[in-house]
């Protein structure tokens, strides 16, 4: 293989990293906010204490 087919294989792989990793990273910074979204809907639900902790059953 003659230098110039190596620098462009070379190239071409370093691209295609590049790109994999700033894929990556975008979808963890979407991971992090989807999660701050889900924490902060948590915080905010109102929740009731004595909901499910009785059974009425009739036979």
């Amino acid at each position: 293989m003659d230098i110039a087919a190596l620098s462009i294989v070379l190239s071409q792989a370093s691209l295609s990293q590049s790109v994999g990793i700033r894929l990556l990273s975008m979808s963890k910074d979407q991971a992090e906010q989807q999660g701050q979204t889900i924490s902060q809907m948590m915080e905010t639900t109102s929740i009731h204490p004595d909901l499910g902790h009785n059974l009425d059953i009739r036979i």
